[in-house]
């Protein structure tokens, strides 16, 4: 696991180097299926000409959700644990199981079972499974959902189990092109189904030299 994580650090220090469009879309479906209502949101992560990251939107959140209400663990969870990077920073707060073999995506795979070894106040983290390429040791898939979930007497605040998906950039670094969720959440008053998509697309790797136009 520790290697992965290493070969997970450089992806992420890679990753921070380019530009990409980040797509949001939630949805509540009743209990047919129909969709009732849609959260929709598009950014664009760009870069300063002083080189500081940040988020542009280029489409203004829209919500007309029904039944679901957004919290700050959602985006946080849109923002930390669906494009999870398990880094050399991080590692220490999983424990790992090997659960075998398999081919993903057309790669040979070691697949490992993940869970955080405690969670403490305030924390969102990652439960679930990985897919690490054998040869690269970078993880190409990730199935799982953030923990912990929060219920209380007052306060119940729910997540889907999701996945994402990686692909090669530039012939080297696996960063996350998708993250799906169809789910069904187990509130107090009743189920409530989710289906949630995350598009990463037209990642540029930015240097000083490189031009962003806003518009």
């Amino acid at each position: 696991m520790r290697r992965a994580a290493a070969r997970e650090t450089e992806n992420e220090a890679a990753r921070n180097e380019y530009t990409y469009r980040q797509t949001v879309i939630i949805a509540d479906l009743d209990q047919h299926g129909a969709q009732l209502g849609e959260y929709r949101e598009v950014r664009d992560i760009v870069f300063s000409p002083t080189m500081v990251r940040s988020e542009q939107v280029v489409e203004k959140a829209r919500n007309s959700l029904k039944r679901l209400q957004l919290t700050e663990e959602d985006f946080r969870d849109i923002r930390d644990i669906q494009p999870i990077l398990i880094t050399k920073d991080n590692v220490f707060m999983y424990e790992a199981k090997p659960k075998g073999e398999e081919v993903m995506d057309g790669v040979d795979c070691w697949l490992l079972q993940v869970r955080p070894r405690q969670i403490l106040d305030g924390q969102r983290l990652f439960d679930g499974m990985i897919w690490i390429s054998k040869d690269e040791l970078a993880v190409v898939r990730l199935q799982g959902q953030a923990v912990p979930q929060i219920q209380t007497t007052k306060k119940e605040n729910l997540f889907p189990h999701f996945t994402t998906v990686r692909q090669k950039v530039e012939g080297k670094f696996w960063f996350p092109v998708t993250t799906y969720a169809d789910d069904t959440l187990q509130f107090r008053n009743g189920p409530q189904r989710i289906r949630m998509t995350i598009r990463y697309a037209n990642y540029k790797r930015f240097s000083a030299d490189s031009k962003i136009d806003y518009k």
